[in-house]
């Protein structure tokens, strides 16, 4: 299917705009012609992309989120805003309550005047079911669980066309804090002669499924033209890989020896997510860029210093 004859020239806003994902989707919803309006918290150095205007807003500002969608009146919404990383959910875990929790539902009820807007709100594989015995893996799992109850229950109590992506570990060039994004910063600096030491890695044998963010942001543009109202979409690549495998894919493109620190695999189990059973795929969508394509344009991006365009 051609993404690019199905989305008309329309108005989307997408929160967390300046983060790893938010730039991706800026950058292909602008490609498509449509209208971008960006959601940032700071008014920081922005990428300028044709197409895209950015508005700053932190989205626990329940009144600042409804002038904006008043002001911006989308025909489609990109939640990517929110926290994501499980170290940081340990250190405050009640911000990770809050800014994935709240001002989703903020955002959601300053949409209820605009029925006809198309809501995709991101979540994640990292959750777990909300029945007794309580067993979140960490704090981030709760958030986003909670999250997605929440949204589940706003689109049955307000008949709001919302919909629900669990993404996979999303990887590729950009500003990311995941695995693949940590492990080529650290081959780009010790090829440079900055890096001393070896990169810790929790465990060979976690098993994980890693797709190319710029393949899950087409999906979310399928998802916002044609799922379906209240849908659990999952995106992935369907093919799981030790951090082993990874990790031997990455110091086999690096220009310089790595050494590794391999945790334990019994500690590491601990922190693997208990996920709930898939949601149904995204109909006409595959990935198709290639592991080693994302390996190799993470290594590039950090080897010019993690700023190059994108």
């Amino acid at each position: 299917m051609d993404e690019r004859a199905s989305l008309p020239k329309r108005v989307i806003m997408i929160t967390g705009a300046s983060g790893f994902t938010g730039g991706h989707a800026c950058r292909y919803f602008a490609g498509l012609g449509m209208e971008v309006a960006g959601i940032v918290r700071q008014s920081k150095t922005l990428p300028a992309i044709d197409g895209v205007r950015y508005y700053c807003c932190d989205l626990m500002d329940k009144r600042r989120v409804e002038e904006l969608v008043r002001a911006i009146a989308p025909d489609y919404v990109l939640h990517l805003g929110g926290k994501n990383s499980v170290p940081e959910s340990w250190t405050n875990p009640l911000l990770y309550m809050e800014t994935n929790v709240l001002p989703t539902l903020y955002l959601l009820n300053a949409l209820r005047p605009l029925p006809a807007c198309r809501v995709l709100v991101a979540g994640t594989k990292a959750v777990f079911r909300l029945t007794p015995p309580y067993r979140p893996p960490h704090p981030y799992s709760l958030s986003k669980s909670l999250q997605k109850a929440a949204v589940m229950s706003w689109s049955e109590l307000f008949g709001q066309a919302i919909m629900l992506a669990e993404p996979s570990n999303l990887i590729g060039p950009g500003p990311s804090t995941g695995f693949c994004a940590l492990l080529g910063r650290h081959i780009a600096a010790a090829e440079r002669g900055e890096a001393t030491g070896a990169f810790r890695i929790s465990s060979r044998a976690t098993r994980r499924d890693f797709l190319d963010v710029r393949d899950a942001v087409r999906a979310y543009g399928m998802m916002l033209e044609q799922g379906t109202p209240g849908g659990i979409y999952s995106v992935s690549s369907g093919k799981e890989h030790t951090l082993e495998e990874i990790a031997t894919l990455f110091i086999h493109a690096a220009g310089t020896p790595v050494a590794v620190d391999w945790g334990s695999d019994e500690d590491s189990a601990k922190d693997e997510a208990r996920q709930n059973a898939p949601g149904s795929g995204v109909p006409g969508w595959e990935p198709v860029i290639p592991l080693m394509t994302s390996i190799s344009d993470i290594l590039q991006y950090f080897r010019t210093g993690g700023g190059a365009s994108i």
